[in-house]
This record gives C-alpha cells, sequence and structure tokens, in this order.
C-alpha cells in the first residue's frame, strides 16, 4: 500500500512504518478517550459548566504548546467552527455521566458520533468531498451494526452512586448575605428527576453528543478537500491535520468561555464553582487534548475511513471496563452479556467499515 501526501512543511509517505505510527496514534487515542473522564469521576462537578470550561481551557493549552513545537503553521479560522461543534456538544458530558453513567454513556455517543462521522464523509456532506470505498456492502454493513449496538446498550441498566462528601460538595463561591434567601443548592438540576426521566434524558442528550462530535472534523477536512483548488481561499492549504489543533482547539475554548458567561449571567453571578474539579478538570482535559491530537496524526497516516471507526468504537469499550471494575456501575450477568454481545457488534462494524476501504 503506497501513498503520499505532501505540503510546504511535512511529507507523510505510505510506508509500514507510517502506517504503525497511524495504528499506535488510534491505539493511545482509544485508550486516552475511554479514560480521560475518570480523573473527575468521583468529585462533584455540580452542573458541570465550570468543570467544561476548565476542561476546554487546559485542551487550548495543550494545543498552543502542539502550536509552538509545529512553528505556528497558518491559522484557518474555518477551522475553529469544528472546535465550536464540539465544545457544545462537551456541555452535555456532566449530565449524561450523573444520568445514565460513564460506561453507557461514552458508549451511546461513541457509537452515534462513528454513525455520524461515516455519514458525512462517505456521502460527502456539508461541502466536502465524498468517500469513495472498494467494498461499498462493507461499509452500508459495518454502519448498520454500528446502529444496531446504540439501541443494545440502551438495554445495559447502569446505577450511579452520587458523591456525597461535603469537602467534595461545598462550592467554592457563596453568597454570605441573606445566605438563607439567595443559599446556593449543591443539587444539580439532574437530581431532580426519576430514575426512568434520568435514563431517558441522559440517553437523548448522549445520542445529540455524538452528533455533535461526529461533525467536528468537517471544517477541517473541507479546508483539506479545497487545498487543490486554485480558485479557492484554501488552496494550498496544508494536508498534515495536526496543522489545524490550534485552531480547532481555539474555536473549543472560545465556545466553552462564552457558555461559561451566559452561565455566569442565567446564574446572577453566583456560578456553581467547585475547587475539587479543577486539578481533575484540567488532568481530564490534558489526556483529552492528547488523545484528540492523536487522532488527527491517525488520520494523516491512516486516512479518516479507517481511523474514524477504530477510534470512536474503541473508547466505550475502555469506559465500560472502567465501568465495571472500578466504579461497579455495571453489574449483573445480564448487563454483562449485554456488553458482551453490544461490543461483539460495534467491533464488527468498526472493522467492517474499515476493510470496506481496502
Amino acid at each position: 500500500m503506497d501513498y503520499w501526501v505532501a505540503d510546504n512543511n511535512h511529507t507523510v509517505s505510505g510506508n509500514s512504518s507510517n502506517l504503525a505510527l497511524g495504528f499506535t496514534a488510534s491505539v493511545v487515542s482509544v485508550v486516552l478517550f475511554g479514560s480521560n473522564f475518570v480523573p473527575v469521576k468521583k468529585f462533584d462537578t455540580g452542573d458541570g459548566m465550570f468543570f467544561q470550561w476548565i476542561l476546554c481551557a487546559s485542551i487550548w493549552i495543550v494545543s498552543l504548546v502542539v502550536n509552538i513545537i509545529l512553528h505556528s503553521p497558518k491559522f484557518w479560522p474555518l477551522a475553529m467552527v469544528g472546535g465550536c461543534v464540539w465544545a457544545t456538544g462537551n456541555v452535555t458530558v456532566v449530565p449524561i455521566v450523573k444520568t445514565i453513567g460513564l460506561g453507557l454513556g461514552l458508549l451511546l455517543w461513541a457509537s452515534t458520533n462513528l454513525l455520524t462521522g461515516w455519514a458525512s464523509s462517505r456521502f460527502g456532506w456539508f461541502g466536502i468531498n465524498p468517500e469513495e470505498v472498494e467494498r461499498p456492502y462493507l461499509n452500508y454493513a459495518g454502519a448498520g451494526l454500528s446502529a444496531l449496538s446504540a439501541i443494545i446498550f440502551l438495554f445495559v441498566k447502569t446505577e450511579v452512586k452520587s458523591v456525597t462528601s461535603e469537602s467534595e460538595t461545598t462550592p467554592l463561591l457563596r453568597n454570605s448575605i441573606n445566605s438563607e434567601e439567595h443559599a446556593v443548592t449543591d443539587e444539580s438540576w439532574v437530581d431532580k428527576f426519576s430514575p426512568l426521566q434520568r435514563r431517558l434524558i441522559g440517553s437523548l442528550l448522549a445520542v445529540g453528543a455524538g452528533v455533535l462530535y461526529g461533525t467536528c472534523f468537517v471544517p477541517v477536512l473541507y479546508i483539506k478537500d479545497h487545498s487543490k483548488n486554485n480558485e479557492s481561499i484554501y488552496a494550498g492549504s496544508s494536508q498534515y491535520d495536526l496543522d489545524y489543533v490550534f485552531a480547532h482547539f481555539s474555536g473549543i475554548f472560545l465556545t466553552s468561555t462564552v457558555y461559561f458567561l451566559i452561565y455566569c449571567v442565567v446564574m446572577k453571578n453566583r456560578p456553581r464553582v467547585f475547587p475539587q474539579a479543577i486539578l481533575p478538570g484540567f488532568i481530564s482535559g490534558i489526556l483529552w487534548a492528547i488523545a484528540n491530537c492523536c487522532w488527527f496524526l491517525a488520520n494523516t497516516y491512516l486516512s479518516a475511513v479507517v481511523s474514524f471507526p477504530i477510534i470512536t468504537a474503541g473508547p466505550g469499550l475502555v469506559a465500560a471496563l472502567w465501568g465495571v471494575l472500578v466504579f461497579k456501575e455495571i453489574k449483573g450477568m445480564r448487563n454483562y452479556l449485554l456488553l458482551i454481545l453490544a461490543f461483539c457488534v460495534v467491533l464488527s462494524g468498526s472493522l467492517l467499515t474499515a476493510f470496506s476501504k481496502t
């Protein structure tokens, strides 16, 4: 298998070492995506708005380091749009984890992410070039199995434990004046619903987040696809995906900051800020940023058609292992059998989608 892409700064050849780099990047991305919320799992993050801002600030700092290492490649503002889309989905993460758990939540949004990302690249949505595959029947079968896995995951029951420690549930910012009238409750809005309502809300949020995550790479793909069109403003743009990380992550941080400021206005300048979530949230952001950088690398060395199904399906397996072995969110033989079945289905779908290109 020989191929190459080149630009002014980078040349990527299709030899075995680069393929090995691509698969290694995919494995690292899978492990970190499946584990990046673990550091914050046992800390109360309230409604999640402060946590998501800390997470995105950490992500942007990592991108700044990457940008310096790459000697500041050209900044394309359109790539920020993908970051904006991702940050919008990220706002829902904490409510998802609080309602249906880390394992099931990540499995659901990863499956939807896979299906959305596959459809947009396969059929050329949003102005990007459609991906041609050697075996379209395998491609469609893989997408169908991925959709089926999401349905199977819905039948997996989880037991999510609430954090009750006073040291972990006390907000940093409280209104000390007229406290009886203005006291900030420690109860998250998701705690007000019944178990069935929490499950429904969490599942819908996870699917919505998956759709947003599945389209966040579209702006970068659009820029790359139009790089060879001399009449396009993106003519001559880089084919090396990591060159777009800083712009993409800048969109993430900008959007998360806007959401947090809107949240502060809605809360009448009394945001719920939990100090115990700061360091875990920062670590979580670093893990996510490294995982996403590895995804950009995998897109370069393997192409998105190969890397996308692997990296979107794999983290769910890692997260479920955390949910079963550490957090004890998933229990019972019935749930274990359903998880095994779901794992087999999603892995089969990923492999079929990847093999359809070769």
